[in-house]
């Protein structure tokens, strides 16, 4: 089921405005070490928590946690930001009746948004730039 999102259109939720160009000299991979580093990844695991919990507040949500394939359904906001803040495996998140995938890997520094509506993504653009995040659309 969730194997067939990866194939749509999808979004970026990063801590950048767009998608780094492919000659930029390896500059990103500096700058993305930087950002892996414990305590600074922690300050950018909460503000993907902070967007997620808000999105909680408008969607039912469906967590997906490694190769879970029954997933949980509407977590406790507790348990979800632990578990979003815990980056110990890859979360996958179905967001409403399933028409959504949000995905957040473990050790990466963006969460990917699968075939939004524009509302959808209109709302998440509003969340996440409230925390200090951008969304782009990824370029296949």
């Amino acid at each position: 089921m969730i194997d067939d999102y990866f194939d749509k259109e999808y979004w970026v939720v990063d801590f950048l405005p767009k998608q780094v160009p492919e000659n930029g000299g390896g500059r990103f991979f500096s700058v993305e070490q930087y950002y892996l580093e414990p305590s600074r990844y922690a300050v950018l695991r909460e503000r993907f928590c902070k967007v997620l919990l808000k999105l909680y507040c408008y969607y039912d949500l469906r967590l997906f946690i490694g190769n879970d394939t029954e997933g949980i359904f509407n977590p406790e906001p507790e348990m979800f930001a632990d578990l979003v803040k815990g980056n110990q495996d890859h979360l996958c998140i179905l967001v409403g009746t399933s028409e959504v995938l949000v995905t957040l890997s473990r050790d990466d520094t963006c969460m990917t948004v699968y075939a939004p509506s524009e509302d959808l993504l209109e709302l998440i653009r509003t969340l996440a730039g409230a925390v200090g995040l951008f969304v782009w659309k990824a370029q296949n």
